[in-house]
């Protein structure tokens, strides 16, 4: 596992802790804000190496969105829950897919 996946499966779970309804508003509310600012600067981190290893980062751009608008309660929980699914799924799918990967090259017989 390369380490833009483990991040995305680490920022994901953050968020899903994030988006539980009253406990995620309660953390964030008695920490004044902090960690949205935190989660961004971590989404931050997590495009940076996506984009250096070629790999998917549509879920970290959207987690540093989330950070901003988390400022509003009930927005905020639902672009939490929406955005640890993003971050999710993109871990599962992996990298992006190279050039002609699907090509049989007969001369070398497979």
């Amino acid at each position: 596992m390369n380490i833009s996946r483990l991040l995305k499966i680490i920022t994901g779970g953050i968020e899903a802790f994030l988006g539980i309804p009253f406990l995620g508003g309660a953390v964030i509310l008695a920490s004044a804000w902090g960690p949205l600012q935190f989660m961004f600067v971590f989404h931050l981190i997590t495009l940076i190496i996506c984009i250096v290893q070629k790999e998917r980062f549509t879920g970290s751009v959207l987690g540093m969105i989330t950070s901003i608008v988390g400022y509003f309660p009930g927005i905020g929980m639902i672009m939490h829950i929406v955005t640890a699914l993003v971050l999710f799924f993109d871990a599962a799918r992996g990298g992006t897919k190279k050039k002609n990967e699907h090509v049989i090259d007969v001369r070398k017989g497979y």
